[in-house]
C-alpha cells in the first residue's frame, strides 16, 4: 500500500509518500527569519502558498499519481493551530476528491514510528524539537510520556539563546558551531525534576551571563550544550532502566546535533542497548513520518470519518491507542 501524508504543525511544510518499507518522496519548505521567532499566521501563510508546488514536487520525486495512492494521512497535532489547519484542509479536499480514506496523526508519535521502516522495534524514544520534548515508549497499547519538558521545548530554548547572540531563526546550528570552539565549561542551572525537565533557568542564566559581557559567546553556547543535553541523557536514562526496554531512539529537529548524540551514544554503549538515529530528513518535521505512520494506522484498523478530522493543537501522546503491530 501507498500513503500520502502531509506535515504542517509548525514553521515546516512537509509532503511526503512512503509505502510499507520505503519512501518514495520526501519534499518540505521551511519558513525561517532573520530576526525574531516564527508567527503562527505567517507560517499558515508560508505552508499555504506552497503547497500545491510541494504537492506536485513530491509526485514527482515518486514517480507516482495520487490515484496509486491508497490513503491520506495528515498531522492532526500538536501544533500551531493556523498551520495544522492548513495541512487538514489539504488532506481533507484530497481525501474527499480522490475518494481515499483520511488519518489523522499524532505528530510526536510519527516521530518515533518512522525509525520502524528501519528495523527498530519497541524503543524508549527521545524527541527533541522546537516545541516539544519528550522522552516516549510505548506500554500498556499506548505511547506513554515518562518524562517531559515542564517549560520550553529544548529546540525553542536553544533558538531562544541564538536570538539573543543575534544568529537568527533557526539558531541551532549556529550555537553547535560555537559550542565545538567552547574551551571552557561556565556553571549553569541544572534542572531535572523527576522524569521531567526545565530549560528555562538555563537559558536565563545564560542570556544573563552573556549581557554581562565578561564571558566568551563560545564557551556559553559550550555551557548551555553540556548542561542541557546531560538532563536530556538523564531522563532518557532512567525510562530505559524503567522499562527495560533494549532500543533508544533519537528524533526530532535537534537529533541533529552532533554532541547530544555522542552523549547518548556513550550512555546506551555503557547500559549494552542499541541506539538509532534516523536519517536527518526523516528527524525532522517531514511528511514521510507522517504517511508511514498513517499507513500503520490505517493497516492497524484504524479509521476516520471526515468529521473526525478536526485539528488537535494540544494533542497529547498518550490520547492515542495503538491498535497497530
Amino acid at each position: 500500500m501507498m500513503a500520502l501524508g502531509i506535515e504542517g504543525t509548525a514553521h515546516t511544510l512537509g509532503i511526503g509518500i512512503v509505502t510499507e518499507r520505503k519512501v518514495l518522496a520526501n519534499v518540505f519548505d521551511t519558513l525561517t527569519t532573520e530576526k525574531g521567532g516564527i508567527h503562527p499566521k505567517e507560517a499558515a501563510e508560508h505552508h499555504a502558498k506552497l503547497l500545491k508546488p510541494l504537492l506536485r514536487k513530491a509526485f514527482e520525486e515518486a514517480g507516482v499519481g495520487m490515484d496509486e495512492v491508497d490513503i491520506v494521512a495528515f498531522s492532526q497535532g500538536p501544533g500551531l493551530g493556523p498551520c495544522l489547519r492548513v495541512a487538514a484542509t489539504a488532506a481533507r479536499a484530497l481525501a474527499i476528491r480522490y475518494g481515499k480514506p483520511i488519518v489523522g496523526v499524532n505528530h510526536c508519535i510519527a516521530h518515533v514510528e518512522i525509525t520502524k521502516m528501519f528495523g527498530v522495534k519497541d524503543p524508549v524514544g527521545l524527541y527533541v524539537s522546537g516545541g516539544n520534548t519528550q522522552v516516549l515508549a510505548l506500554e500498556g497499547g499506548r505511547y506513554r510520556v515518562f518524562g517531559e519538558t515542564l517549560d520550553i521545548g529544548i529546540g525553542n530554548a536553544i533558538d531562544t539563546f541564538a536570538r539573543e547572540l543575534g544568529l537568527g531563526f533557526p539558531g541551532g546550528p549556529k550555537i553547535e558551531r560555537l559550542a565545538q570552539k567552547g574551551e571552557r565549561y561556565i556553571e549553569l542551572p541544572y534542572a531535572v525534576k523527576g522524569m521531567d525537565l526545565s530549560f528555562s533557568g538555563v537559558l536565563t542564566e545564560a542570556v544573563r551571563k552573556y549581557r554581562t559581557g565578561k564571558y566568551r559567546v563560545e564557551d556559553l553556547a559550550y555551557s548551555f550544550q553540556e548542561t542541557a543535553f546531560a538532563a536530556l541523557v538523564e531522563v532518557t536514562e532512567r525510562a530505559v532502566a524503567h522499562t527495560g526496554k533494549e532500543e533508544v531512539v533519537l528524533v526530532g529537529g535537534v537529533a541533529a546535533n552532533n554532541r547530544l548524540r555522542e552523549m547518548l551514544k556513550a550512555m546506551t554503549s555503557e547500559r549494552g542497548v542499541e541506539f538509532f538515529v534516523p536519517p536527518y530528513d526523516l528527524c525532522r518535521d517531514n511528511g514521510a513520518m507522517i504517511a508511514y505512520t498513517g499507513l500503520r494506522m490505517y493497516l492497524g484498523g484504524v479509521r476516520f470519518k471526515i468529521e473526525e478530522t478536526v485539528v488537535k493543537q494540544k494533542f497529547r501522546t498518550d490520547e492515542v491507542k495503538v491498535t497497530w503491530g
